[in-house]
């Protein structure tokens, strides 16, 4: 079996978990969703998992040549015809059935193309162009499944996406730099005189808790922005979107309550205090 081959089967068989497991992205409302959208949802995060697991699993080499598979069946889908791969062929259902246009799933490409050649962000802006390709095409994705893709919803998805994005780069400092990357602004490192040993540490410095404290309320700042979105939805799209939301200032609350030692391990949030915040977003009204 090629190394190609058994990528795909790997990632078709941690896609046949994700239902059962609580799921990363939207953990309260993976399990209200009626079947219809939890399949388009699963063939979209099975796209972006395969896309994900050739920029960090494949070997080096063969990354650029796998990436380069995946967008030629990018290409067949929105040709009309039959794509090779399976997670292809089931992502084209969805395509077609929900409208959505190609250029967020190119992003997520581009993305991981990224990784492959920039391991370092010099700024925070730096930062967010990264994020830019990388988490906010899921949330424009996750609109059009549910047919409520508007400019201003896309602008505040962008917001929460890019949030929770930030939220996973500080639970997973440590493995990130594991795997020669690091996602904490350089001169943020700089400004608390950290440096890249301090990545290396069994406990997380005090300097650093200070780097991913301020990458925290960050993530704050624009998750609180973006939940406006959920007052702007109705039905399952507000339910599926609020579990973002959610799960985010959970995670954020589990990152306060470790006091940002997040080299251990990442902090997990509660169950309770994810469904209390779950509660909460779905609570909100539109905004004026």
């Amino acid at each position: 079996m090629s190394v190609s081959e058994r990528l795909w089967n790997a990632t078709e068989e941690r896609r046949a978990r994700t239902e059962l497991q609580s799921g990363e992205n939207f953990p309260v409302a993976s399990r209200l969703l009626p079947a219809r959208h939890r399949a388009h949802l699963l063939n979209v995060y099975g796209y972006a998992r395969l896309v994900d697991d050739i920029g960090d699993e494949a070997p080096p080499g063969e990354r650029a040549g796998l990436l380069d598979l995946v967008e030629r069946d990018l290409d067949r889908v929105y040709a009309g015809e039959r794509p090779e791969l399976p997670v292809l062929r089931d992502l084209a259902g969805t395509i077609v059935a929900r409208r959505i246009p190609a250029e967020p799933f190119r992003r997520l490409v581009q993305a991981n193309r990224q990784d492959q050649e920039v391991t370092r962000y010099a700024t925070f802006d730096d930062l967010l162009g990264y994020c830019a390709l990388s988490a906010d095409p899921v949330g424009h994705i996750v609109l059009h499944v549910f047919g409520a893709a508007t400019p201003d919803r896309l602008r505040l998805s962008d917001e929460v996406c890019t949030a929770l994005q930030i939220i996973e780069h500080c639970q997973d400092v440590g493995e990130d730099h594991r795997n020669g990357r690091v996602y904490l602004p350089a001169d943020d490192l700089r400004r608390f005189g950290c440096t890249e040993d301090d990545l290396t540490a069994p406990a997380t410095p005090t300097r650093l808790r200070g780097v991913v404290a301020l990458q925290a309320r960050r993530a704050r700042r624009m998750l609180d922005e973006g939940a406006a979105l959920t007052g702007g939805l109705r039905g399952f799209a507000r339910v599926a979107v609020a579990g973002y939301v959610a799960g985010g200032l959970a995670a954020l609350d589990a990152l306060e309550r470790a006091a940002y030692d997040v080299l251990p391990g990442p902090p997990r949030p509660r169950k309770v205090r994810l469904l209390a915040e779950w509660s909460r977003t779905m609570g909100r009204r539109r905004a004026a």
